[in-house]
């Protein structure tokens, strides 16, 4: 892998990260406990931070997409090593699954949150969450192994 290849890896997979724990890890957690403080009644703090975090999460997703093309071609042309390769591969498996699969289901949930209904918990929430700790794991050992490839 070359220099080049290996730092455009490093980049993406560490401004990836770094976007992934202050969005999921910060972000959405103190959004809800921010409008509590504000005063706002339960069902607003719910709709509130669900609007927000559409969103957000949008915003996320969109820049998620644009850093895994760039670690799909750089992996593609760079000539990596099988750990990068794979570690790659995995990352944007992982985003794939939450895209095309876990996304959907929160997003109709949200809708109906935002229509003023109450709909019961939904386990997505905890897929989302246990996907964004393996990408979290899977982006962390993509950048140490493109660090390795230097």
């Amino acid at each position: 892998m070359s220099h080049i290849a290996a730092a455009l890896t490093i980049a993406a997979s560490f401004t990836w990260l770094g976007m992934v724990l202050g969005v999921s890890c910060l972000e959405a957690p103190l959004k809800f406990r921010a409008l509590r403080a504000a005063g706002e009644a339960p069902a607003d703090v719910t709709r509130l931070g669900v609007s927000i975090g559409r969103v957000v999460f949008r915003a996320l997703n969109i820049a998620e997409v644009a850093l895994a093309a760039v670690i799909v071609v750089v992996v593609a042309v760079g000539s990596p090593t099988v750990f990068v390769a794979v570690s790659a591969a995995a990352v944007v498996a992982l985003l794939v699954v939450q895209l095309a699969a876990v996304r959907p289901v929160l997003n109709r949930r949200s809708a109906r949150v935002l229509a003023g209904q109450n709909p019961p918990r939904s386990r997505a929430h905890h897929l989302y969450l246990g996907l964004e700790l393996l990408k979290v794991a899977a982006l962390i050992t993509l950048g140490i192994a493109g660090l390795r490839a230097i």
